[in-house]
């Protein structure tokens, strides 16, 4: 026959299954829907709370929710999020440098191209890019691929593992570049002296007197310049871009210096070209063509 006493205990162990724990002294009947299903884990009742806490005191009052088993409320990430770095790209792409190589590259073309005109850079001559570096103070790269761009020109030609040949050019080329520029330029010309109101023309008589100027100070490569910024401005009113790239560079073209010195001509034969520009503005602004044609037509036999 069963022990009263164990039979009370196994009464409690059955008690204690069908109710949560809780408080010792709280003996009330558990709520219907304390008992759960099987499988389910347990919740985060009082009863684990006390399992938790063995050493607890039996005797003493705890309330049914405290903050062991009341369910968490989190904090809001109350924490600010930069925006660098919410975008890393944008913060590499801001510490990126203001000057880009190709920018040096475009400031190196263009002085090798004022050093070519001016006879800085002698026909026949071997410039290797590093030493040409230490002249302009940037490295060998920037000075090679701007001396690439001077070789699609023609202006100078690749010498293995030495350097860049400034290429040789005699009176033939120059003539023959002239021609090429006759028969593109002065058409477009005589054309535009018939379409262009005479307002048009005088705008243009502040370039005109600029290469004056050029002219008289003496330097090559200013008055280049110069004569290249009145013909491209000249061209632009006929509305043609690509008719504009083409003869401008055949003008650079024929700007290069000939074999047999630095600078093919000198002083006064700048004045005297910079002179028929400013002339050949009274005749557009005038509409006397026939004075248009002879000095486009001189103009270009001669150009330099």
């Amino acid at each position: 026959m069963p022990h009263p006493r164990a039979e009370d205990a196994r009464a409690s162990v059955r008690t204690d299954d069908a109710r949560p724990a809780a408080n010792p002294e709280n003996v009330g009947p558990a709520p219907a829907d304390a008992t759960r299903p099987a499988g389910r884990p347990e919740s985060d009742g009082p009863a684990r709370a006390d399992r938790a806490r063995p050493g607890a005191d039996a005797g003493s009052a705890r309330p049914a929710h405290t903050e062991e088993t009341r369910p968490a409320v989190r904090e809001p990430n109350v924490r600010p999020v930069y925006a660098e770095e919410a975008r890393p790209a944008a913060r590499a792409e801001a510490a990126r440098p203001v000057v880009q190589r190709s920018s040096v590259r475009g400031q190196i073309l263009d002085a090798l191209r004022t050093a070519l005109v001016a006879g800085e850079l002698a026909p026949g001559e071997v410039y290797s890019a590093p030493a040409l570096g230490d002249r302009f103070g940037v490295s060998a790269t920037p000075v090679r691929e701007a001396m690439q761009q001077l070789a699609l020109e023609g202006a100078v030609e690749v010498v293995p593992n030495r350097g860049f040949r400034v290429i040789e050019r005699g009176t033939r080329e120059l003539a023959e570049l002239a021609e090429i520029r006759g028969l593109i330029e002065v058409p477009v010309m005589l054309r535009l002296a018939r379409t262009v109101p005479a307002a048009r023309w005088a705008e243009l008589r502040p370039l005109a007197e600029a290469t004056v100027r050029a002219a008289s100070s003496g330097c090559r490569a200013t008055y280049a310049e110069s004569d290249r910024s009145f013909h491209r401005a000249v061209l632009a009113l006929a509305g043609n871009a690509q008719l504009v790239r083409i003869a401008d560079d055949l003008h650079r073209r024929a700007q290069w210096p000939l074999v047999g010195g630095p600078v093919s001509r000198g002083r006064a034969d700048l004045v005297a070209d910079a002179a028929e520009h400013t002339a050949l503005l009274d005749a557009l602004i005038a509409e006397d063509l026939s004075v248009v044609q002879a000095l486009v037509r001189e103009h270009f036999t001669g150009a330099p």
